[in-house]
């Protein structure tokens, strides 16, 4: 890897030596200083673009081109007339200024080359070919050349930072709420122009009253003759493992016109390449916004799905993926949009784990724990989405959409502990969940605006869980007795079968409404006052009743002394508030304060026993913006919150969450304070291509929600309960990335610092009243370093280097891990017609005590198409080319910290068959 970074940095040196800068100032005719004009220079021997530029806002201009070459050069300006001047270079930089006259007739020079990157007011719009090399097949190769672009580690698409919001084709909603099934799915052949959408707004009538600096929307223009027919992708392929053979199809079709769209994607495979996966499916919004989520409530649902091992970097031991999605959109007037989506993904996931776990307190008799696991997962997660727009005029919009979400999940674990032996797991859920929202906006005037939302939501949840344990009846009075006898006995179960076999049914139904008014009074050119009326109200009803099953078959309940093993409980809350903000420009400065009156209700019944809380709460906040260029910001904001927990914290009957977790909820819980405060600097300069992002934000909890962990005597079987703490939990997070361009080359580096502090309490059964605080403290860091090239002819290359330190203090043990991931990744267009493909990565994991595991994966492909227009593409892949077999990574939890051994998919070799539409 040493030997790699070398050659790069040589590279990299040869290049910079072996070209010449020309710079200088575009002004206009008077001499004023011309922002944003485009500098362009072809090379007259090729006839090709060798370089570009942008002016900053002194009309500065730098290029780099090749030694002794005969350059044209272009510059040109919106209502300016462009101007071509032949320039050549020798061995020294050359120092050349341009005035542009304005256009005043239709003759001008003739454009041979678009712009690789213009600006258009709010609107940046990249020529995909201008930084397209020949080897981009998905739309995310394309974006990842663009400067100021990024796909961060989650597949989000981040511009100068902040996290795009929507993708659209065509200016046509592209699967709303999820910005991974346009990057991952449409062909890079088809993108023609990429458009950045700043300051977007959702509705028109709004943009001028709201704070849209940070919303960022992206729009894909098609090439020309992909505006009004079928285009994509049709892979099919097999290849072998070393235990079975391998299978693919993955066709994804596209059609787009001007009034109507339908786009259809699907993936049946067994080698792991996961199109969407379950974390995908429960974080994807599908556009929905909560009209409450700026008004200083905070209250889910919770959720009560099934306690899923989660993929790592979406591996597994084994995985067969099915996937099928369709998007349509269709405008019958010019007044009328309709569209939609439905996604079905399923999944037969195997993982296998081993988990060494070091407990906070190992001197309270709780001891370190080795656990093995095999996991089958089964999962059919489906959604379906219809939305409606209709806006007859400028002043009128209505809205409308509908989510619903069905899933059929089951998860068969069979585990051996080193503490309380084998046991064998199941568990089941079949939820659905319906979202509606209804909006209407109208402007009755030019000082004053209406705005109405509403969301509705119901959910129906009902996870089944059950654990077997081996028993022998007879040893139950015995020092040692088997590992689940006390537990047994606390839980009255009957200890004279030969299995503990325990199961638990449990249901959750949710209900809550979340809708508001919203009143602008425009009152001249630099402020407005908004009045908000709104409401959330929130219903729950929760069952649960845990039961053992005996060895003939025979359901067998009883109500032990100290845990009531049923649930039964209705817990309603609503928040009545009036919100009053002021929005003020003054110059550079945008100022936005303001606060939100509450009148909160909580009450929850269970058997016959009622508890109400009723307060009332004034929440400020704070917003202020400083536009210091226009692509340059600093953003300070400011909010308090109140926090509301959900009905599974209340139910006080007892709740079985695994074989060695139970949990039981205070009915009298109350709401906790949080203080947000957080600094951001966003900074993206086209003179030089210089990306700078900085942010950090601080959170105090007050009367937060935590719990006691009460464990059985040297065992690691425990029951938590929770209770609002009287000591204040604290988060500090910092992130810096500095990101600029070199000619050719874009180098990025960035840092994150994360630091905890929160209070932990811990009791045993030797005193179970005793609590003993214990304040941890977690400090995480990461640093980043990245080179990547963007050559057209030349093969490019990415080289990366990550280092991490965890540093996790527990009060009474401490734990240093460090993480070294040197990565390499190459791709190269070979007699334009071949594509190879490799990347390379190595991960170190070492902790301070306790030695050191590392790991590496290596990936290759090579795919051959005559050129870039033809239909048919085949391809070898090769995946985890050294078959390495697991991965290893440090956790920290609240009670432990465990070293996790991962088992991966063996090598894989496939050949594939690609034709493009």
């Amino acid at each position: 890897m040493k030997n790699t970074l070398t050659l790069a940095a040589l590279i990299v040196t040869c290049l910079t030596f072996s070209q010449v800068k020309i710079e200088g100032v575009v002004k206009d005719s008077i001499g004023n200083p011309l922002e944003l004009a485009n500098v362009i220079a072809i090379n007259q021997t090729t006839n090709k673009l060798d370089s570009y530029g942008i002016t900053n806002d002194q009309g500065r201009y730098k290029l780099s081109l090749e030694k002794n070459t005969n350059y044209n050069i272009q510059v040109s300006y919106i209502g300016m007339k462009t101007t071509d001047e032949a320039i050549s270079t020798k061995e020294a930089d050359i120092t050349k200024d341009f005035t542009l006259a304005n256009d005043n007739s239709l003759d001008e020079v003739e454009l041979i080359y678009e712009m690789p990157v213009t600006i258009k007011g709010d609107t940046l719009v990249y020529n995909a070919d201008s930084f397209n090399t020949g080897t981009e097949r998905k739309l995310e190769d394309v974006l990842k050349n663009l400067p100021g672009v990024e796909i961060n580690d989650d597949g989000q698409i981040e511009v100068e930072g902040k996290v795009v919001s929507k993708v659209m084709v065509e200016g046509k909603d592209f699967f709303d709420g999820d910005s991974k099934l346009a990057t991952k799915n449409i062909p890079a052949n088809a993108v023609d122009k990429v458009q950045v959408l700043k300051n977007y707004a959702e509705v028109g009538q709004l943009s001028g009253v709201q704070n849209n600096q940070d919303n960022i929307a992206l729009n894909i223009k098609l090439k020309e003759g992909k505006e009004s027919f079928w285009f994509g992708t049709v892979t099919a392929g097999g290849g072998f493992s070393d235990d079975n053979g391998l299978y693919l199809a993955q066709p994804k079709l596209f059609y787009y016109s001007p009034k109507y769209s339908v786009n259809v994607i699907g993936d049946i495979n067994n080698i792991g390449e996961l199109a969407f996966s379950r974390r995908d499916y429960f974080n994807f919004s599908g556009g929905f916004r909560q009209p409450s989520q700026s008004s200083g409530t905070n209250i889910n649902l919770g959720d009560n799905g099934l306690g899923f091992l989660a993929l790592q970097n979406n591996n597994a031991k084994q995985i067969n993926a099915r996937f099928g999605a369709a998007n349509f959109s269709y405008s019958p007037t010019d007044k009328l949009d309709i569209g939609g989506f439905g996604i079905y993904t399923g999944n037969k996931i195997l993982l296998q784990e081993n988990n060494d776990r070091v407990y906070t307190d190992a001197n309270r008799g709780i001891p370190d724990e080795r656990t093995e696991s095999q996991t089958t997962q089964r999962s059919d997660l489906g959604m379906l989405k219809l939305n409606a727009t209709y806006k007859p005029n400028a002043n009128n919009q209505l809205d409308y959409e509908i989510l619903g979400r069905m899933s059929q999940e089951t998860q068969e674990q069979n585990v051996f502990s080193t503490v309380v032996g084998d046991i064998s797991e199941y568990e089941e859920t079949n939820p659905f969940s319906i979202n509606q929202s209804l909006n209407y906006y109208y402007t009755l005037n030019e000082t004053n605006i209406f705005a109405f939302e509403a969301t509705h939501v119901i959910k129906d949840e009902d996870p089944f869980y059950n654990a077997i344990l081996a028993n022998d009846p007879f040893n139950n009075g015995d020092d040692p007795n088997d590992p689940y006898d006390d537990t047994a006995e606390e839980l009255g179960m009957d200890r004279g079968q030969f299995a503990y076999d325990l199961s638990q049914n449990k249901r959750v139904k949710s209900n809550q409404l979340d809708a508001k008014l919203d009143y602008w009074n425009v009152l001249n050119a630099k402020s407005n006052i908004n009045f908000t009326l709104g409401t959330i109200y929130s219903n729950q009803k929760f069952n649960s009743e845990i039961f053992q099953t005996l060895d003939d078959g025979s359901i067998f309940n009883n109500n032990p002394a100290d845990y009531n093993p049923l649930n039964d409980t209705n817990y309603t809350f609503t928040d009545f508030y009036l919100g009053v903000h002021y929005r003020l420009k003054a110059g550079i400065f945008t100022f936005t304060p303001g606060l939100s009156a509450h009148a909160y209700s909580m009450k929850n019944d269970q058997f016959g026993f009622n508890y109400t809380d009723n307060f009332f709460r004034v929440l400020p906040d704070f917003n202020a913006r400083i536009q210091l260029k226009k692509s340059e910001q600093i953003v300070f904001d400011y909010r308090m919150q109140t926090q509301f927990t959900d009905v599974n914290q209340l139910a006080e009957g007892l709740v079985l969450n695994n074989y060695d977790s139970f949990f039981t909820g205070n009915q009298q819980l109350e709401s906790s304070l949080a203080h947000n405060i957080s600094l951001n600097y966003f900074s993206f300069n086209m003179f030089n291509y210089t990306n700078v992002f900085a942010r950090v934000n601080y959170t105090k909890n007050i009367d937060n929600i935590r719990t006691v962990s009460r464990f059985q005597e040297g065992s690691v079987i425990r029951v938590s309960d929770p209770f609002n703490s009287n000591f204040s939990d604290e988060t500090f997070t910092a992130f810096g990335r500095f990101q600029r361009s070199f000619g050719k080359f874009r180098a990025s580096v960035n840092a994150n610092f994360n630091y905890s502090k929160f209070n932990q309490f811990i009791a045993t059964s030797q005193n179970p009243n005793e609590l003993v605080r214990s304040v941890n403290e977690n400090y995480n860091q990461t640093y980043r370093a990245e080179l990547r090239t963007n050559f057209k002819e030349a093969p490019n290359f990415e080289v990366g280097y990550r280092y991490g330190i965890q540093d996790i203090d527990q009060g009474s043990s401490r734990t240093k891990a460090y993480t070294s991931a040197p990565t390499i990744e190459f791709d190269a267009l070979i007699w334009k017609s071949f594509t190879l493909r490799s990347e390379y990565a190595y991960t170190n994991v070492s902790r301070e005590v306790g030695g050191s595991n590392s790991f590496d994966f290596w990936d290759a492909s090579l795919a051959y198409r005559k050129d870039a227009d033809a239909q048919w593409e085949f391809e070898l892949k090769a995946t985890n080319l050294l078959n390495t077999q697991s991965q290893t990574q440090v956790n920290a939890g609240g009670l432990s910290v465990s070293t996790n051994e991962y088992f991966i998919q063996p090598r894989f070799l496939t050949f594939r068959v690609i034709y493009n539409l």
